[in-house]
């Protein structure tokens, strides 16, 4: 895909809709690129699609156009509440995005209605939304999908609706395919006819060729749009006009010279990807205060309401910065982005690939920078190799100033800033310690000290792997950390209110143990000696072949001997009372006329 242009759309074999055409002249799609020239006609003429393409190549196109095309061409108009065309995407975002340029497609078809079917929003709304307009066309989210489905209670019928479904899509299929998604996946399967074209879309799908004949496809034909030019190879995955760089620095240097970096391109667009949300929300409140004039966002998973708007904010500046996880990584188009930094490399190796791609889409220039320590150099060789995706060297250069004292009073300032901080750390080490890379990225090679230190930590949490360790190089703060108060008001007052329920708690005498007092400590015995004792005891029993009713039965003539000796009763009666209890013991083992004694109770 040297360029990203191929030819106009009037070329293609097969005609498209003056409607649809007139659309692409008013968005200013004027030439095809490879993977909707391949697509569309195939879709089109109801073949079964798996497109693997660069991200940012115009997949969204390459089935939005084909879904308004054949549910045209139907023969049996589509009624309010029938469902011609469904398209499942794995984040709200990407939903959100396909959904606009649905949207932009439907305009001059008023025959069709669309819905918008994501999380974030209360589902008894989408129910009524659903049963007030209907819908021909769901754009959904698996989780949200899935629950509509189970809403006949509540007077949907989701069930019935799709059964006049004509064209299923899956957009980034291998992400949908992943463990998360394949039970929701399986049951949205499970309602959908198997009569109807269905076409996968992403940009890493080579492995899930299994996964996608359980996904329903008829003998699908593939296509792997690939990259040309002299610096790709036959199967890079990152956009040929993608620059991809990385820097080596330590721990307690990265933070300073990712704020350093941002300074710089402070008139650019930059997306900063970190590994856990709670990097995020810490680092993203330290940048809004560090990196001056800027507009700064935080985005990831755990967000629940928020995020459509701040998705949509962010879109429409023209420079700015986006902190997130890589909830941003899939599919997500935002015009003109000229950075993508990774301060944490992802968990895997594919996902490098897709953050990568949220910068040169459809053709347009961009650069990619990722922060990796001494000790994690050789992912740079693993990610040329695994990946087919090379990266250059970049030495970082212009004034680096150390921000992280600024850090630590923003986090003395504030008990929130303190607590994330410490949330931010916990949460990076166990990401770290379950990358999938784990031959590079070894928990063992971590220098907690050091890393503390490029978090502004002003002591370290505990945790099951600091545990037992000393770290004389890390200074923690002189302060009591317990005085930080919250800014929140609050917020502090039910922290003081629980803190004194704990020191009432702490004041409360416990029971005293009563210790022997009238015997030296040597001869008292130990609880290690009682231990060993029951254990021996135990062992005994275990080993004995003589059982409990044979042991009751010894003790008790053992008894009437002893009285015999005594004088307390007769030979005589002796002679009765043994014969009486051997006597009983037979009669309790005699078997049942019917067997039934040998039966299991």
């Amino acid at each position: 895909m040297d360029n990203t242009t191929e030819g106009m759309w009037d070329s293609l074999p097969v005609k498209l809709n003056d409607a649809i055409l007139q659309t692409l002249d008013e968005l200013k799609f004027t030439h095809m690129t490879p993977v909707q020239a391949a697509c569309i006609p195939l879709f089109m003429s109801n073949k079964d699609v798996a497109a693997e393409a660069v991200t940012g190549s115009g997949k969204t196109l390459a089935f939005v156009i084909p879904i308004v095309e054949l549910l045209l061409k139907r023969e049996e108009k589509l009624k309010k509440m029938q469902v011609g065309a469904l398209v499942v995407t794995p984040t709200r975002e990407l939903a959100l995005q396909i959904s606009e340029v649905m949207e932009h497609f439907i305009q001059k078809f008023p025959q069709f209605t669309q819905i918008l079917l994501i999380g974030g929003t209360n589902p008894i709304d989408d129910v009524e939304k659903f049963k007030d307009q209907g819908a021909n066309i769901v754009i959904a989210t698996p989780g949200r999908l899935e629950d509509m489905f189970r809403r006949k209670a509540d007077g949907l019928d989701l069930a019935g609706s799709v059964r006049s479904l004509d064209v299923l899509v899956l957009d980034e299929a291998d992400r949908l395919l992943d463990m998360g998604f394949e039970t929701s996946l399986n049951t949205i399967l499970g309602y959908l006819p198997k009569q109807r074209r269905t076409g996968l879309f992403s940009a890493t799908q080579t492995q899930e060729l299994e996964k996608l004949v359980r996904a329903g496809l008829r003998n699908p034909v593939r296509i792997a749009v690939k990259e040309k030019g002299v610096a790709a190879t036959a199967s890079q995955k990152t956009p040929s006009r993608l620059s991809n760089y990385y820097t080596i620095c330590r721990s307690e240097d990265k933070f300073n010279n990712l704020v350093a970096f941002l300074r710089q391109h402070k008139h650019e667009k930059n997306l900063v990807f970190f590994s856990t949300c709670a990097c995020v929300e810490y680092y993203g409140r330290a940048l809004e205060t560090l990196v001056k004039k800027v507009t700064v966002h935080c985005i990831h998973g755990k967000m629940k309401n928020k995020r459509n708007k701040i998705f949509a904010d962010f879109r429409a500046l023209k420079s700015g910065i986006l902190v997130c996880t890589d909830v941003m990584a899939r599919g997500i188009d935002i015009p003109d982005v000229n950075w993508v930094l990774q301060y944490d490399p992802p968990s895997s190796a594919s996902a490098f690939v897709h953050r990568c791609g949220r910068t040169a889409r459809i053709g347009n220039q961009g650069n990619a920078l990722v922060f990796l320590l001494p000790m994690e150099e050789s992912y740079v060789k693993f990610l040329s190799i695994n990946q087919k995706c090379p990266l250059q060297k970049m030495l970082l250069t212009g004034d680096v100033v150390d921000v992280l004292p600024k850090v630590k009073a923003m986090a003395l300032a504030d008990r929130a800033m303190f607590d994330r901080g410490m949330r931010a750390f916990v949460s990076f080490v166990q990401a770290y310690a379950k990358h999938e890379c784990s031959l590079i990225f070894r928990i063992k090679d971590v220098d907690f000290a050091a890393l503390a230190r490029g978090f502004a930590l002003l002591r370290l949490p505990k945790m099951p792997e600091l545990r037992g360790k000393h770290f004389p190089d890390f200074p923690a703060t002189t302060v009591d950390t317990e005085t930080i108060r919250y800014k929140d008001k609050h917020r502090e007052k039910q922290r003081q209110k629980m803190l004194a329920e704990l020191r009432e708690k702490d004041d409360t005498p416990f029971p005293k143990k009563n210790f022997i007092k009238n015997k030296a400590w040597s001869k008292q015995k130990t609880r290690k000696e009682r231990k060993k004792k029951r254990s021996a005891k135990r062992k005994h029993n275990e080993g004995s072949d003589v059982d409990d009713e044979d042991m009751t039965e010894l003790l008790n003539d053992t008894r009437i001997l002893k009285k015999l000796k005594k004088g307390q009763i007769s030979e005589e009666d002796f002679e009765k009372q043994i014969t009486s209890g051997t006597k009983s013991k037979h009669k309790t083992e005699e078997p049942s006329l019917d067997g039934s004694g040998d039966e299991d109770v």
